[in-house]
C-alpha cells in the first residue's frame, strides 16, 4: 500500500469566520494556525498548503489571560540602529490603531517560518471590528468557543 501524497489540484479550500470576541487569545490561535495548515483534514501533507482561509473579527476584543499579561506582555522590534530595540504592551496594542496585529503575530509565530508559511499566512484574514469584506465567499462560521469551555473567558 502507498503513501497518499495531496497534489496542489486536489486541495479544496473553505472559507470560515471565527468571532473572536471573549476567546483567549493563545486558545484560539492555536486553532486558527491548525486550520490554515490543513492539519484538520485527512488528506493533509505537510509540504503542501492544504489550509483553508479564516476571517477572524472582533480581534479587539480578544482575552489575554494570567496576572496581568494584557499589560506585562512586550512586544520587540529593532529599528537597525544601535541600541534601537524598541517595545509595545499588549494593551498598547489592543488599544492602538491596529487591535489585530495582537491575533497575527500570535498565529504567525505558530506557523513555521519558511516559504510555505508565508503562503498559509495569506490565507488569513483579521479584522478589528465586526464588519469584514468577504461575504461573497461565505463563510462557514466556527464556533471557537463551544469547542471547549476553556477557550472563552
Amino acid at each position: 500500500m502507498n503513501t497518499y501524497s495531496a497534489k496542489p489540484q486536489d486541495v479544496e479550500r473553505k472559507w470560515l469566520l471565527i468571532d473572536a470576541e471573549d476567546l483567549v487569545l493563545g486558545r484560539l490561535a492555536s486553532i486558527v494556525s491548525m486550520r490554515l495548515r490543513g492539519k484538520h483534514k485527512p488528506m493533509y501533507t505537510p509540504h503542501i498548503d492544504c489550509g483553508d482561509h479564516v476571517v477572524i473579527i472582533n480581534a479587539e476584543k480578544v482575552k489575554l489571560t494570567g496576572n496581568n499579561k494584557r499589560s506585562d506582555k512586550q512586544y520587540y522590534w529593532h529599528t537597525g540602529y544601535p541600541g534601537g530595540i524598541k517595545s509595545r504592551s499588549a494593551e498598547q496594542v489592543l488599544s492602538g490603531q491596529h487591535p489585530e496585529r495582537v491575533v497575527i503575530k500570535a498565529v504567525e509565530r505558530m506557523i513555521s517560518r519558511n516559504p510555505l508559511g508565508r503562503q498559509q499566512m495569506t490565507k488569513l484574514h483579521v479584522y478589528a471590528g465586526s464588519e469584514h469584506p468577504h461575504e461573497a465567499q461565505k463563510p462557514e462560521v466556527l464556533d471557537v468557543a463551544a469547542m471547549n469551555p476553556k477557550n472563552k473567558r
